[in-house]
């Protein structure tokens, strides 16, 4: 029974040895100059603020909030009665802040509201030719900011759409 141990235990020594030598023996990190660190400062400080952060990573007061909806949306592409392709949207919202929790109350009825709009633009052709054409994206992206102002009011500044793919049959 001791037989079989020591293989084991010699292991576990020769293992443990081998991790305490790894951080005893790991070269000390570069020296930074000042300035080096100024300019490290600065970038992350031009970084937060662009994200509409403050120095700690929080929000900053009055920046907007983004709301990523749960689900994508697929919409059927339907030319002489039959689906001829496939179209998957993915959807965030840009919102005032603090309501994030009142749009994911609200987002069944949004979801239904932004496919009604999504049916309404494939059948018009939105979704057909060069359906990624900027002026396409602008005509969904309204209609789509209209039908949510219409369940959540004022709150919602934006609808940003974060993916969009077809598939044809």
């Amino acid at each position: 029974m001791m037989g079989k141990l020591i293989p084991v235990i010699l292991a576990l020594v020769g293992l443990g040895g081998g991790v305490g030598a790894g951080l005893f023996l790991r070269p000390a990190p570069p020296p930074q100059d000042q300035a080096t660190a100024a300019a490290e400062k600065a970038a992350d400080d031009a970084e937060h603020a662009e994200a509409g952060e403050g120095e700690d990573g929080e929000p900053k007061e009055g920046a907007p909030e983004y709301v990523k909806l749960n689900n994508q949306f697929v919409v059927p592409v339907v030319e002489e009665g039959r689906v001829a392709a496939l179209v998957v949207l993915s959807l965030s919202l840009e919102i005032e802040p603090g309501n994030t929790d009142k749009v994911y109350l609200r987002e069944p009825k949004l979801r239904d509201s932004f496919l009604q709009v999504m049916f309404d633009h494939a059948n018009t052709g939105g979704f057909s030719g060069s359906f990624t054409d900027g002026s396409n994206l602008v005509v969904l992206r309204t209609s789509l900011k209209e039908a949510g102002a219409q369940v959540l009011g004022p709150m919602i500044t934006d609808v940003l759409i974060t993916d969009i793919a077809r598939q044809d049959s």
